[in-house]
């Protein structure tokens, strides 16, 4: 799977996301695939970050992670986007992200993207399953290859079962609820395996 280029696309507030984020890259990269880690902008005023300590850290220790561009859309071969849930949906910061790519869709170059999500919220009935249906809602607008873990390995079960996309709960310390590092790893070898077969058939 050394040919697969993988783009793992993320939003986070105070580090969740993120670090779900992290354990697919390192679990892209055990799988020989080349991996890019990259933020959405963030579209929140700075007084609202600087209200929330928590924010405010994870805003300061990711400031040299690179934002996410069309370029890298069109230089993935596959895509995990991980995201909190926002009132059952995406957060507006990702959903900006997708809606300023129409020049990628209008010229075809978002068709058969290999696309997995990820999500979060601060507990288990918080919009998660909503939130990853949103993000495939918009993926297969765009012509993308919906890569969900469904119930393929077990490991996915002692992370809650979400067959959409792994998600977690964080609790009211900031922590994860669910153990979800070997579910998220399991989904982002999944994704790249179906890229590499997309890219094989091609």
């Amino acid at each position: 799977m050394a040919n697969v280029k993988l783009a793992v696309i993320y939003y986070s507030s105070t580090g969740t996301n993120y670090q779900m984020a992290k354990w697919a890259e390192e679990s892209g990269k055990e799988a020989g695939a080349e991996v890019k880690v990259l933020k959405v902008p963030e579209l929140a005023p700075a007084a609202a970050i600087e209200s929330n300590p928590a924010w405010k850290a994870h805003f300061e220790a990711t400031k040299d992670v690179p934002e996410a561009t069309s370029d890298d859309i069109e230089w993935a071969d596959a895509i995990i986007f991980s995201v909190p849930t926002r009132f059952g949906n995406l957060p507006s910061q990702m959903k900006q992200f997708l809606d300023v790519q129409g020049g990628l869709w209008g010229a075809g170059k978002t068709v058969n993207k290999v696309v997995s999500g990820m999500t979060s919220a601060q507990n288990p009935h918080g919009g998660q399953e909503a939130t990853l249906l949103a993000l495939y809602t918009s993926m297969m607008h765009w012509g993308a290859i919906i890569a969900a873990p469904g119930y393929t390995n077990q490991v996915l079960f002692g992370a809650g079962g979400n067959p959409y996309g792994t998600s977690v709960t964080q609790g009211q310390d900031g922590k994860m609820v669910e153990d979800v590092e070997e579910a998220v790893k399991h989904q982002a070898k999944r994704t790249i395996d179906i890229a590499g077969r997309v890219i094989a058939g091609n």
